[in-house]
């Protein structure tokens, strides 16, 4: 099974791809989520793991909008928790170090840990574990990356700094996407684990319409998980929204699709799928 994931291996979708599928599959490195699903599109890969939000950074948006647009399937979902060291050459500690390097949210979820060293220099960069691949190969001295624990073992670095992000209980999720949009087995449960849907609608422009589809999630008893809004680029000042739900029951779940449909003026199944609960 070939495998396209953002970053190289080490980086965190590089984990997390292990963990949903085993280690028997064939990655397929991409340095944007951009490449993913154009991979996808073409058949040239099977899946992809996209990471779509952190309990630190929130939402990343422009992954939904790429989900949205090229029709991609979820067909699972992987919380992983996030933990961030500092690496470097061998034989360097942390007054050696000049920069740093990684992906922008490794940054941001680091932000405090910087603040106490303002003598370092934080440098956006594509990829956390491409940042140490390239520090090994390279030989760069006085450099350091922000990357998981796996990167440091796979590019034989050493950890200056154990778990520097700003928050410890930081965790990502990340879909698992396919082309095709298979037929789900509602009535299967897996491991006992409730079903899961995302869905995207727009209402229409009348008052109180987001009100009215909240209200028949309500009154069909199905919990809402997350709720997402997302400007509508050719419409200025019009959203689209984008919810995840769980499904006890899938009869009431279809009931009240049924009746959204007639509420909203576009309404679009992204996926329905088996929760995952993210480990503590």
């Amino acid at each position: 099974m070939k495998v396209a994931i953002q970053g190289i291996k080490g980086s965190f979708h590089d984990i997390v791809a292990k963990q949903f599928f085993g280690n028997a599959i064939e990655l397929v490195e991409c340095m944007s989520f951009t490449e993913i699903p154009v991979l996808l599109k073409n058949n040239q890969v099977d899946s992809a793991v996209m990471a779509i939000e952190n309990s630190i950074a929130g939402a990343i948006l422009p992954n939904y909008a790429l989900i949205d647009e090229y029709n991609l399937n979820i067909e699972g979902e992987v919380y992983l928790n996030i933990h961030h060291h500092l690496m470097a050459l061998k034989g360097q500690n942390l007054e050696d170090i000049k920069e740093v390097w990684s992906h922008p949210m490794a940054i941001l979820q680091c932000r405090k840990f910087f603040r106490n060293h303002a003598n370092i220099k934080l440098i956006e960069e594509k990829d956390t574990a491409e940042v140490a691949k390239r520090i090994h190969d390279e030989n760069l001295k006085g450099i350091a990356a922000i990357a998981s624990k796996e990167a440091s073992i796979i590019f034989d670095l050493e950890v200056i700094r154990d778990d520097i992000q700003t928050i410890k209980h930081n965790s990502t999720r990340f879909f698992i996407l396919k082309k095709e949009k298979k037929i789900p087995n509602h009535k299967s449960k897996m491991n006992g684990a409730k079903n899961k849907a995302s869905i995207k609608f727009i209402t229409k422009h009348n008052k109180g319409s987001l009100a009215e589809v909240l209200d028949i999630f309500a009154k069909h008893d199905i919990n809402l998980t997350k709720i997402q809004s997302m400007p509508i680029i050719d419409k200025p000042w019009s959203y689209a929204f984008f919810i995840d739900l769980i499904i006890d029951d899938f009869k009431l779940y279809e009931n009240a699709l049924h009746l959204l449909g007639k509420k909203v003026n576009h309404l679009k199944i992204l996926g329905e799928y088996h929760e995952n609960a993210l480990e503590k």
